[in-house]
This record gives structure tokens, sequence and C-alpha cells, in this order.
């Protein structure tokens, strides 16, 4: 019997790809579609699909964590499936502690997206071996963080985390300075101290780790 998946990305190029990587499997049938998480938790209401695609980068409110969150408490028995362009820890941690069931990156194999999808049908769970080999490093040398990862902001200032919710966001250093009344060059700044502060090493970093802790979601209720 095959399973039925609702794919959730905002870039239909990537659904078209998993679709058609999907289709060449009898294992599992695509049910639906969604651009955001909204669209997703609505979907599952409705559908009830047994498992779920779902990129960890969406837009227009929630993130994955936040969408994964959400699906699981209107459909507990569904399988969460994270997406991701980057291999950020914290990221990680968050989409299992919320009750995800695998952790994929975009750059894995055709053959691999699919071993990983039937391991989690079956009732396991998978990590991309990037993620898994930087996380069993991390626990070896003790420094896996234990705390949820909001907490990795307590360090930043009020205007820190402004800038971080932007950049998060996708505005360029520009359009920051332009909204904040700053010049580019203390914006970028406030940027590479953050990355120092927060221990990431690029812009994707600093984005993973924002919605990682539903930051961005924050400043769109007003926080």
């Amino acid at each position: 019997m095959a399973f039925d998946v609702l794919l959730v990305d905002d870039h239909k190029i990537m659904r078209d790809g998993i679709k058609a990587i999907l289709s060449r499997a009898d294992d599992f049938r695509v049910v639906g579609e969604a651009e955001n998480g909204a669209d997703a938790v609505q979907f599952v209401k409705q559908r009830r699909p047994a498992m779920v695609l779902l990129d960890i980068g969406l837009p227009d409110g929630l993130n994955g964590v936040e969408t994964t969150t959400e699906i699981l408490r209107t459909h507990p028995e569904c399988k969460v499936v994270i997406l991701s362009m980057f291999d950020d820890e914290n990221s990680v941690v968050s989409a299992i502690r919320q009750g995800a069931r695998a952790f994929i990156l975009k750059r894995a194999s055709d053959s691999d997206l699919l071993d990983a999808l039937r391991m989690v049908a079956a009732g396991g769970m998978y990590l991309s071996p990037q993620v898994s080999d930087r996380l069993l490093n991390r626990i070896q040398k003790g420094d896996l963080e234990s705390k949820p990862a909001a907490a990795a902001l307590d360090g930043l200032s009020p205007r820190e985390v402004q800038v971080l919710r932007m950049v998060a966001d996708g505005k360029t250093s520009k359009e920051i300075a332009v909204l904040l009344d700053l010049s580019e060059q203390t914006v970028r700044s406030y940027r590479k101290t953050m990355m120092k502060k927060l221990g990431v090493n690029n812009v994707a970093g600093l984005t993973q780790l924002a919605l990682s802790t539903g930051l961005t979601q924050a400043a769109k209720g007003g926080a």
C-alpha cells in the first residue's frame, strides 16, 4: 500500500523534482502540495496524509519547526520529514524535538531520499549522514546544546535581535540599514558580531538559527 504524501515547499521546482522521484517508486503517492505552513496544517486537518515532506525554511508565518508542531498536534500519527538546504545542528535538534522523524539535506541523491522515506515509513528515523556525523562529533565532545535553541539568543542585544529578524526575512544589509536608519557598515558589524556570539559562520547559519527558534514568527506577530 502506498503512503500518501504531502509536499510542502515554497519553490515549485523543488516540489516538481521530489514528485518526479516519488513517481518512480510504488510505495509513495503525492496527494497534495502546499507553499507555506498554514496551508500545510489545513491540508493535514482535512486529508490526514501518512507523511509530510516539509521544507524547514517556509515563508509567510510558520517556519518548518513550528509547522511540524502544528501538524502533529492535529495528526499525531503523521510522519514528518524535514528537508533543508543547510546542516545547522540547532535546526536539526529543534525539528527532532518537535517530533520530526527525519532531517534530510536537499543535496541528497534520489536513492538516499527514497531510502530515508522508506526507513521513516517503516517506523524508523533518519538523519542525513553529514548531519549525523556532525551531531555525533559534538556529543562526543560534550558541547551539544541541551537547552532550547531559543536560549542561544539570550546573549544578543535587542538591536541585534532586531537585525537578526530582518536577516532571517531575507533583507539585505542595505535594506536593513534603511529600515533602521543605520549605515550599511554598522549592519555588517552587527551581523559579524552575531555570528561570533551564536557560533555560526555565515548568513545562512544566522537564518537557520532564527527559523529554528521561531524568531521570524515572533517578528511577524509584532514582538
